[in-house]
C-alpha cells in the first residue's frame, strides 16, 4: 500500500508540474503574440512622426522657425498613423480576451450627429459652424472622439497596452535571458580550470535553470495580469455609460408609448364590435320586444313568430359577446396554459403544425398573452403568404427566457418593412424587453425566434410533443 500511494503521489506530482509546464508555454506563446502586436502601434506611428518632422525640417532648412514645424509635423504626423490603430487594436483586445478567457467585453458607442447645412452654406456640426465639409466632418469626428467614453476609453488603451506589454515583457523575458546567460556560465565555469570548477558550475546551472523555470511559470500569470488590466479599461459592461443610459430611456420611451398605443387600438376595437354587433342586436331585440307588447292582443301568431326572431337574435348576440372575450383572451389559455392553448390554435390553422411545447410551469399572465398573440399571428402569415406545407412551433424555456420558435417550409422572404404584422409582433415583445429574430432567405425556409425574459414559480419540467 505505501508503494502504491508513492507511486499515485509520484504521478500526481508529474501531472501538476507537466500541467504547469503546458500552461507557461501557452502563457509564453500568448506574450510573444501580444509582442509581436505591440510593435506597430509603436514602430508606424514613431516613424511616421520622424519622417514627417525629416522632411519638414528639410523644406524649411533656410527658415529660421523650422524646428518648431518639424516637431509640430511631427506631433500631428504621429497623433494620425496612431488615430489609425484606435479601433483595430480596442477590436482585437476584446477578441483575444473572449478566445483566451471567454470574457466578453460589449462596446456601445453613442451616436454621431448628422451635419446640417444652414440656408448660407455653413455646415452645423452639433456645436459650431464651418464653411468647409470636410472640416466640419474632422471637427465633429474629433470632438465626438472627444466625447465618447468608449472611444476615450479605446485611446487610453492605446497609450496603456505598450507601457504593459513591455513591462510584462521585460519581466519575463529578462527572467529567461538571465537563465540562459547563468546557463552558460556554468558551462563556461566547468570548462575552466580554476578552483572548485564544479561546484561552481552546478550553482550556476541550477540558478540558471531556476530563473527559467521563473520566468515560464510567470508568464500564464503576465498574460492574466494583461487581460485584467484590459478589461478594467475597455469594459463597457460593468458600468452604464451616459451614451447606454440614454439609449435606454429612448429605448423604454419607445415601448411604453406602443404599449399605450396598442392598448388604446385595442380598447377603441372591443368598442367599435360592442357597437356594431352586441350593442346593435339588443336594441335590435329591445324593439322587437316592444313590437311584441303591442301585438299580443290584436295578432298573437305575428307576436309568437316575432318572439322566434328575438330569442335567435339573443343566441346571436350571445354568440358574439363570447367570441369577443375569447378575442380579448382566450379561455383555453387562462383555464390550460401556453401549451394547450397553442395546440387548439393549431387545430384551426390552415396548415398541417407540429407543436412541441418543454415549460417547467407557466410565464406570468401578461408574457402567455404576448406569446400566444404572436403565435396567432405568425400562423396567420404562414398561411397567408408563405405558400408552406407544414409549420412547425417549438416553445421552450431556458435560463430565464421564455423562447418560441415558428419555423415554416415556404418560399421565404419574410420582411418586417412590407407588412404591419410582423412589426407589430415586435413592438409587443419590445413592451418586455423581449427580442424577435427572423431568418428568412429567398425559398425558405422562414424560421422566427421570438425571446421573451421572465420567471416561472417552480421547476416542474413538462415537455410535450404533438402534431395538429
Amino acid at each position: 500500500m505505501a508503494t502504491e500511494s508513492r507511486i499515485s503521489g509520484g504521478g500526481a506530482v508529474r501531472a501538476r508540474t507537466e500541467a504547469a509546464l503546458a500552461a507557461g508555454g501557452l502563457g509564453l506563446a500568448r506574450l510573444s503574440l501580444l509582442v509581436l502586436g505591440t510593435v506597430p502601434l509603436v514602430a508606424v506611428p514613431a516613424f511616421g512622426a520622424v519622417f514627417a518632422g525629416a522632411t519638414v525640417a528639410w523644406m524649411l532648412d533656410s527658415y529660421y522657425p523650422a524646428a518648431l514645424f518639424a516637431l509640430v509635423a511631427a506631433v500631428v504626423a504621429g497623433l494620425a498613423l496612431a488615430g489609425m490603430f484606435v479601433r483595430p487594436c480596442a477590436r482585437r483586445t476584446r477578441a483575444q480576451l473572449g478566445n483566451w478567457y471567454g470574457v466578453r467585453l460589449p462596446v456601445s458607442y453613442s451616436p454621431r450627429p448628422a451635419l446640417e447645412a444652414d440656408a448660407r452654406g455653413h455646415w452645423w456640426t452639433g456645436y459650431s459652424y464651418h464653411r468647409s465639409h470636410n472640416v466640419a466632418r474632422f471637427a465633429q469626428l474629433l470632438h465626438w472622439s472627444l466625447r465618447d467614453r468608449a472611444t476615450r476609453s479605446e485611446m487610453l488603451w492605446l497609450v496603456v497596452r505598450p507601457l504593459l506589454v513591455t513591462a510584462l515583457g521585460a519581466l519575463v523575458t529578462g527572467l529567461l535571458a538571465a537563465g540562459v546567460v547563468y546557463l552558460v556560465m556554468a558551462v563556461e565555469s566547468y570548462r575552466s580550470y580554476g578552483p572548485n570548477p564544479e561546484t561552481t558550475a552546478l550553482f550556476a546551472g541550477l540558478l540558471g535553470l531556476a530563473l527559467i523555470a521563473a520566468g515560464v511559470l510567470l508568464a500564464p500569470y503576465a498574460v492574466r495580469l494583461y487581460a485584467e488590466v484590459a478589461r478594467r479599461v475597455l469594459d463597457q459592461d460593468g458600468r452604464a455609460t451616459h451614451a447606454q443610459l440614454t439609449r435606454r430611456v429612448a429605448e423604454l420611451t419607445e415601448t411604453r408609448a406602443d404599449a399605450v398605443g396598442s392598448q388604446a387600438a385595442e380598447l377603441r376595437r372591443i368598442e367599435r364590435d360592442l357597437h356594431d354587433g352586441a350593442q346593435a342586436r339588443l336594441v335590435a331585440i329591445g324593439m322587437t320586444l316592444g313590437t311584441i307588447e303591442h301585438l299580443m292582443e290584436t295578432d298573437p301568431a305575428a307576436a309568437r313568430e316575432l318572439l322566434s326572431e328575438a330569442r335567435q337574435s339573443s343566441a346571436r348576440a350571445l354568440q358574439e359577446l363570447r367570441d369577443l372575450v375569447r378575442g380579448i383572451h382566450p379561455p383555453v389559455l387562462a383555464e390550460r396554459g401556453l401549451g394547450d392553448a397553442v395546440r387548439a390554435l393549431a387545430l384551426d390553422c390552415a396548415l398541417p403544425t407540429e407543436v412541441c411545447v418543454s415549460l417547467p410551469d407557466r410565464p406570468p399572465a401578461p408574457v402567455e398573452a404576448t406569446a400566444y398573440f404572436s403565435i396567432c399571428e405568425l400562423l396567420a402569415n404562414a398561411a397567408k403568404h408563405s405558400g408552406a406545407e407544414q409549420v412547425w412551433v417549438d416553445i421552450l424555456y431556458r435560463a430565464g427566457r421564455l423562447r418560441v420558435t415558428v419555423t415554416d417550409d415556404g418560399v421565404g422572404v419574410a420582411d418586417p418593412t412590407r407588412g404591419t404584422g410582423l412589426r407589430g409582433i415586435e413592438r409587443r415583445l419590445g413592451t418586455f424587453d423581449g427580442v424577435l429574430a427572423i431568418d428568412s432567405t429567398s425559398g425558405g425556409p422562414t424560421t422566427i425566434t421570438l425571446e421573451l425574459p421572465c420567471e416561472l414559480s417552480s421547476q416542474r419540467t413538462s415537455t410535450s410533443f404533438e402534431k395538429v
